[in-house]
């Protein structure tokens, strides 16, 4: 039940509902039991002429109220019905459907008002999944498989919607609904209610026995349906290179062995979970089939109970089946939606490592440069950057170069904050960047990186993406930097056109330059470009090499740099070595060496 609360915490902004919910619930199961009860003295005017009630009977005190209340029903129902026994059958009927349309009404109007808080909740935990999945650093997603991811957010949120929500339906009514209809049979034969008891605890026992191994079991098959989902996204983002390599087979075979398990797993779950619903009716007919037994036995030998009371007893008895079966079933489905919660709150408990403090700084301007103090960092056992130092002063391009894995990428995620030091501190304008909201930090910074992030959406939403209601006008500027002006206006809708998934209906240069775009019509005061142009053809080099340099005028630039030809014009190429500084200067200067960068340059077949 730990779960079940935590869950319950998003039903607070609902809770009208779940009052209104209460309050017709307690009206349905008060009807669903005065439904059969009314059916006692009514049986009695009708079939037994000799139990009519000619005096209108007086109210003693509460203890007699039963009584006082069936000898006024069989009054009512004398007097109407006067020797003219067809008046007094017309009266049963038209009242016993009076309580059973009043008792469904409130039954919907219960469902009704409950529907608002299930689907409110379920709406809420997603946003507050997605907010937590946005906020989360990238380090965690290197842990975790997206399939898996999107598996919480989708699958298993239904599951808690179905399983556990369904309880606040249950969790009134059948529980009131029995203790109403106990009540009244207590009224009619407490002798009767009593028997009754013995076998409810032993019925209990054999299904809280079947539903113990649910949660393990529904665990397996979430766990499986987010392996799934993992190969479709893994397969739809990598189709061009499986249909290259002829992987098709072995992609097949890893997703139906998948499908395999899932469907074994989900067997053996709804399998148990079937088993649930025969075995609660037939141990509930076990028990009405004892109680005809019994109760017959008073009726026929003992004369302990009258016929009437007991034909309605019978029907109260059968009343208590159906909430009890529900009941049962809500069981199982916490057991079910246990296995969902927990793989839900682990998202929505995850600690973010990169905290802001509670007095974050907001800066809006960059007066002075970018320090990097002895800075230390590792992704996982082993450091990717030693002791590392770095001054960029306001207005200066610095060029990290270097082989790959020497920790230039890395600078670009310390940066912006993506992930935080181990040891050393970042600074701007002489203020550590842990001091900085992190909106504050990232909107001092425009990012292009190699693979050209681009959304399903038109072009001009795209270049728009980090500055909210910004002009046609705007945008086209931004993309006329960028070299991209020109092909936007041959697309079919011009900026208005839809790019597709990832960009895909463009090249990669195209793709690139609105990267580019998207960065200028930011106009951030530092750009931070890790290896803008490593994955362009010639021609497409030229032209974004050309848009990045018109970008970069006037700002402060750390440029990541695998063609060591796009970065001769920076003020300072420092090269890294296994996270270390090796060398550090101009391009010139660093020629003169002949160190490190000559031997890259030599590699590059680069003339200087």
């Amino acid at each position: 039940m730990e779960y079940f609360k935590k869950i319950l915490r998003f039903a607070k902004p609902y809770r009208k509902y779940g009052y209104l919910n209460i309050f017709f619930n307690i009206l349905y199961a008060l009807f669903s039991a005065l439904s059969f009860a009314a059916l006692i003295p009514m049986l009695d005017v009708l079939f037994t002429p000799e139990k009519k009630v000619l005096k209108e009977p007086v109210y003693t005190d509460l203890g007699h109220l039963k009584d006082y209340l069936q000898e006024y029903i069989s009054y009512r129902v004398t007097a109407y019905s006067g020797d003219d026994q067809m008046k007094g059958l017309i009266l049963v009927i038209g009242l016993v459907l009076v309580l059973f349309l009043l008792k469904n009404l409130f039954n919907y109007l219960a469902m009704y008002f409950i529907t608002f808080l299930r689907n409110g909740v379920l709406k809420d935990i997603r946003n507050s999944m997605y907010k937590k999945i946005v906020n989360l650093p990238i380090s965690f997603y290197s842990e975790k498989r997206k399939g898996d991811v999107i598996a919480r957010i989708t699958s298993d949120v239904l599951e808690i919607q179905h399983s556990f929500l369904s309880i606040l339906e249950l969790i009134v009514r059948e529980p009131l609904t029995i203790v109403f209809t106990i009540l009244i049979m207590f009224g009619i034969s407490t002798k009767l209610t009593l028997f009754v008891f013995i076998f409810i605890p032993v019925a209990g026992m054999i299904i809280s026995r079947i539903g113990k191994s649910l949660k393990k079991k529904s665990d397996k098959v979430q766990k499986e349906q987010g392996e799934l989902l993992s190969i479709v996204e893994e397969t739809l983002g990598g189709l061009r290179v499986i249909k290259a390599f002829n992987s098709e087979s072995r992609f097949y075979k890893a997703f139906s062995n998948s499908t395999l398990r899932f469907f074994q797993f989900s067997n053996k779950l709804l399998n148990r979970q079937n088993l649930a619903s025969p075995t609660g009716e037939f141990l509930g007919i076990l028990v009405i089939g004892v109680l005809l037994w019994f109760g017959g036995k008073m009726v026929l030998v003992e004369k302990t109970l009258d016929a009437a009371s007991f034909i309605a007893y019978m029907g109260l008895a059968y009343n208590i089946l159906t909430p009890a079966k529900a009941i049962s079933k809500a069981s199982f489905g916490v057991k079910k939606g246990n296995a969902a919660a927990e793989r839900v709150l682990e998202i929505l408990e995850t600690e973010n490592p990169i905290v802001e403090k509670p007095t974050a700084i907001t800066k809006d301007a960059f007066t002075e440069g970018i320090t990097i103090e002895n800075v230390s960092f590792k992704y996982q056992d082993e450091y990717v950057l030693k002791n590392f130092n770095l001054q960029v002063p306001k207005g200066h391009t610095v060029a990290l170069v270097g082989q790959s894995g020497s920790g230039k990428s890395t600078i670009a995620n310390l940066v912006t904050r993506f992930y935080d030091v181990n040891e050393g501190e970042i600074k701007i304008d002489g203020i550590p960047i842990k001091d900085f909201s992190k909106k504050s930090l990232r909107g001092l910074m425009g990012l292009v990186t190699q693979d050209s992030i681009l959304f399903n959406d038109t072009v001009k939403n795209n270049i728009a993406l980090g500055k909210e209601n910004a002009t046609e006008e705007e945008v086209i500027a931004a993309a006329k930097i960028a070299n991209a002006h020109e092909f936007i206006s041959e697309l079919p809708d011009g900026y208005n056109t839809n790019i597709g998934d990832s960009g895909n209906k463009l090249s990669g240069g195209q793709k690139q330059r609105l990267s580019i775009a998207r960065a200028v019509l930011k106009n951030p005061p530092i750009m931070i470009l890790d290896e803008a142009t490593s994955a362009l053809d010639t021609e497409s080099e030229r032209l974004v090499q050309d848009a990045l340099e018109k970008m970069m005028q006037n700002r402060t630039s750390i440029v990541i740099a695998h063609r060591l030809s796009t970065i001769q014009n920076a003020n300072s190429i420092v090269v890294l070595q296994r996270g270390e500084i090796v060398e550090q200067g101009s391009h010139q200067e660093l020629l003169a060496t002949n160190g490190v960068y000559k031997k890259l340059v030599t590699m590059q077949s680069f003339e200087p």
